[in-house]
């Protein structure tokens, strides 16, 4: 069984994958209420009970545990975590599912994985799941675009929720006289280019010295990393930076979420080191905290955020366009700018969290709607034709669970 508590009567109970994601765990509204209680999240079955924070490779993704807790469970949501299986496993969950009466919805996060390099495994998982997803959601227009133009079905868009949790106290930063400019390259996973970023970003940054308008160049990176020699060109390119640049490398444990958002805070503008993707949770974590972000034109992140004034785009690898978007971004807000430590920054940062908490209503009630459509899909489709064995020993009734 799954152990998650008994939802409320005639509640839809939604087996995610992953359940234990950030992102999944605020579609839920803020606060207690007949939306809220109108669909239960089902917590992860877990791989290794050892491990109770690893939720990959997600079990849930299976035919075998499909067939055997059916009855549990009243939408299959797929997120993330494909990957860790191959073509034919999924095709084996879709036809459980489909054996199983249960309904599938699928959010499109990743056009491109940022995790992969080889994309060919990930654009096959998508075409499947696309073709057969009851409900299909992805998160900005842009990515609904090209899901209709690639695939030929255009999913319902409902945005990003916050990242940076609603009942914690949110950081502002620390006032500091210089403009402080950072990259975060993290575990240096295959779509951040740290060498390319950083050397991009040095080189921005001289010429924003030399237009008289210096700034710091903060870069920081896990010590533990999934391509050492990219950390290595990465030392390389700090250590040979112009000695007029204020140019530093922090190399540090993993941090933990609060950590990274206190960092984070401290910068009066964000550089994004992708090469491929298609949206980025760290865009929507820079929102939060009111960070400007300054992101290559790489998949739909300019979509994510498109009215704000604090998000800018630059050409990968462009030092002059990168250069161009710090500037007008340090500029955006003028006379008062929401700087680390000011009351500015404070201000934006609270009404940007009022915003959040009744954009979760919103989100909520998006999804409710498109569970609540994919079952009445699920119930149109023919009855799966059952193997002849089952078909020989079972009676009608027992042919469909």
């Amino acid at each position: 069984m799954i152990d998650t508590p008994p939802p409320a009567r005639d509640a839809l109970r939604v087996a995610s994958v992953p359940a234990g994601h950030p992102y999944v765990r605020h579609l839920q509204p803020v606060d207690d209420s007949a939306l809220a209680r109108a669909v239960v999240r089902l917590a992860d079955p877990l791989p290794d009970p050892s491990e109770p924070a690893r939720w990959w490779p997600p079990v849930v993704l299976d035919a075998g545990w499909i067939a055997e807790h059916a009855a549990e469970v009243d939408v299959l949501h797929v997120h993330f975590g494909t990957e860790s299986y191959d073509l034919a496993h999924l095709r084996r969950v879709v036809d459980a599912a489909r054996a199983a009466r249960l309904p599938i919805v699928h959010t499109v996060h990743d056009l491109v994985n940022p995790q992969l390099v080889d994309q060919e495994p990930h654009l096959a998982h998508l075409g499947l799941l696309v073709a057969e997803a009851d409900g299909l959601l992805t998160l900005t227009e842009g990515a609904a675009d090209e899901v209709e133009r690639t695939f030929g079905r255009r999913p319902v868009v409902v945005p990003h929720p916050h990242l940076l949790p609603l009942d914690v106290v949110a950081p502002t930063g620390t006032a500091h006289d210089e403009v402080v400019v950072g990259v975060s390259l993290r575990d240096l996973r295959p779509n951040v280019d740290g060498p390319g970023s950083v050397a991009t970003l040095i080189a921005a940054a001289g010429l924003l010295a030399d237009a008289g308008r210096p700034v710091a160049v903060r870069v920081d990176v896990n010590e533990r990393v999934r391509d050492a020699a990219a950390l290595a060109e990465v030392r390389a390119l700090v250590a040979d930076a112009p000695g007029h640049l204020d140019v530093s490398l922090a190399v540090h444990p993993r941090l933990a979420d609060d950590e990274l958002a206190e960092a984070l805070a401290d910068l009066d503008v964000v550089v994004l080191p992708y090469s491929h993707g298609t949206h980025s949770g760290w865009v929507e974590l820079s929102w939060d905290l009111g960070v400007p972000v300054a992101a290559p034109r790489v998949g739909h992140v300019a979509d994510q955020h498109p009215a704000a004034v604090d998000t800018a785009s630059f050409d990968a690898g462009d030092a002059g366009q990168l250069a161009a978007a710090v500037s007008s971004l340090v500029r955006a807000r003028g006379d008062v700018p929401a700087r680390p430590g000011s009351a500015a920054r404070r201000a934006l940062v609270a009404e940007r969290r009022d915003q959040r908490r009744a954009q979760r209503d919103a989100i909520a009630q998006a999804h409710l709607a498109a569970y609540e459509r994919a079952v009445v899909v699920a119930d149109g489709r023919p009855v799966p034709a059952a193997p002849a064995s089952a078909r020989s020993t079972a009676r009608p009734s027992e042919l469909v669970s």
